[in-house]
């Protein structure tokens, strides 16, 4: 290449300094005319801000009047973020007028996929959450059992149930897992039953045994009365008798655990003053006192 053509390619690749001076003027002048639209679609966005806020506050309001602080915090939320999206759309068409916004409207759903992969989980506690607060199997407050834990409901959020276990930690439960698995909710109910078996020694008599258990679990405060206690002659162990005591309480674990132990208690100071022996197991060794002598024979 000869120094002609050389000159001639520098030249090509020259910038013209007034063609950057024009866009940039042609940006400012754009933006100047843009400004009306811009002040226009702030105040309609801010309004929305406030309707989305003022909506959401009046959702939660009503649901704290109507005992359902939970539902109207989820539902609040969600009606917030769909006012905002609206406020959104509405800014974005007067600052672009050509937007149209059921055109944005189609690029959002085919984008949806993308979106709804990018967002599964969140999107189903999110559904997850709503039905629970809408359906109800169990409330804030209430002791339940779910996926190996157990513990006492303090919030249902949008992602996840919140529990706070007897020992004082905290277990937070997506909502997916707490909507479709099995969940005990102990409770459901005022009063729970619990049973217990007592061994006897076969010398002593069951229907007396279980006489005796019954007087003594019908003496323990916090043991309701209506149902009553029972008690049942279940099994013939090995070393027992078996006698199965049932008896309901509040549904606490508080009054479940302490009354269990108040009643095991009772139970057994009332076989020992009337004779009724709890027996232990017991093995009987035989020991082969011969020395010496044929081992085969």
């Amino acid at each position: 290449m000869d120094q002609d053509d050389e000159a001639e390619g520098m030249a090509s690749v020259d910038a013209d300094p007034s063609l950057i001076f024009d866009k940039i003027d042609a940006w400012v002048d754009g933006f100047f005319r843009l400004l009306p639209n811009l002040a226009v679609a702030a105040v309609v966005l801010l309004i929305f801000l406030a309707i989305g806020a003022a909506v959401a506050w009046s959702i939660r309001r009503g649901g704290t009047r109507a005992h359902r602080g939970d539902l109207g915090q989820v539902l609040g939320s969600v009606a917030k973020w769909v006012v905002w999206a609206i406020g959104f759309l509405l800014a974005a068409t007067i600052v672009i007028p050509s937007l149209q916004p059921g055109n944005l409207i189609a690029g959002l759903g085919i984008g949806s996929v993308a979106i709804g992969f990018a967002f599964k989980d969140i999107l189903q506690n999110l559904l997850a959450g709503i039905l629970i607060l809408i359906r109800q199997p169990f409330q804030v407050g209430d002791q339940i059992v779910v996926n190996g834990h157990e513990g006492t409901v303090e919030h249902i959020e949008t992602r996840a149930t919140l529990l706070k276990t007897y020992d004082g930690r905290r277990v937070v439960i997506p909502n997916s897992d707490v909507y479709t698995n099995a969940v005990i909710v102990n409770t459901a109910f005022d009063l729970r039953r619990s049973e217990y078996d007592f061994g006897i020694h076969y010398d002593a008599d069951t229907k007396t045994a279980m006489r005796v258990a019954l007087e003594a679990v019908r003496g323990v405060e916090g043991v309701a009365t209506d149902p009553a206690p029972d008690a049942l002659s279940l099994n013939l162990g090995d070393f027992s008798k078996v006698v199965r005591l049932r008896w309901w309480t509040d549904s606490t674990r508080k009054e479940v655990i302490h009354l269990t132990s108040d009643v095991m208690l009772a139970v057994e100071d009332a076989f020992a003053a009337n004779g009724i022996d709890i027996p232990f197991p017991t093995q009987t060794l035989h020991v082969d006192g011969r020395l010496g002598g044929d081992r085969d024979g």
